[in-house]
Order: structure tokens, then sequence, then C-alpha cells
């Protein structure tokens, strides 16, 4: 089993946390399912279920009818996933402010880490 956490803000905030509680029980259910399909078969999750995005950024796939959720995330240096930003993808493409808010927890998540 691989283990995984949810990114913590300077303010205590979870923000991949904090999206998953405002959805409704099975849209949650859904995510959560995947979450726990990523910590079974960690790194080597095929797609379609994860794939690259950039650099040490991956997305996993949330799917609920019409509903399409990415939630992004990279393996620390520990081997524990970190949860890094969740949206409802609407795009064929990731888009950049998405990236962008993970790519920015990431790097703060590494700082907090290297103490």
């Amino acid at each position: 089993m691989w283990s995984y956490e949810f990114y913590r803000d300077a303010k205590g905030s979870e923000p991949v946390k904090d999206f998953l509680l405002s959805l409704d029980a099975k849209k949650r259910g859904k995510a959560l399912q995947m979450i726990q399909i990523l910590s079974e078969f960690g790194p080597n999750l095929p797609f379609p279920y994860s794939s690259q995005v950039e650099g040490k950024i991956r997305e996993l796939r949330a799917h609920y009818g019409r509903n399409l959720y990415r939630i992004l995330y990279y393996c620390d240096s520990r081997g524990v996933f970190v949860l890094l930003h969740i949206f409802e993808k609407r795009t064929s493409k990731t888009p950049e402010k998405d990236l962008n808010i993970a790519k920015d927890r990431m790097k703060d998540d590494q700082k907090k880490k290297e103490v």
C-alpha cells in the first residue's frame, strides 16, 4: 500500500480535502475510490487512471457521469503521494491556471519538507 496525504497550506487548510467535502456523496465517493486505487497501485498506475502532466506532476482521473475531475499530485522524496489540486475538467487540455496552482503547491510542499 502506498501512502498519500493532502497538501496543507500555511494556514493549515487542505484544499483538495475541502473540495472533496464540497461534492455530493456519489461524486466524492468516486474521487475517493480513485485515490484508493492510486494508493494500491502506486506509481505504476497506468492510463486511463493516471498520466504524466509536467515534470513530477501527474493527474489522477475521476469520472462521475458527465463530471470529469482531475487530481494533480506528485510523489515526494519519502515515496508519499501528495494531492496538490483538484478541479472539474471542462476542456481537453489541463488549464494553465490549474497546473500553476499545483506547481506552486508542490514547491511549497517540498520547501517545508527540506526543513
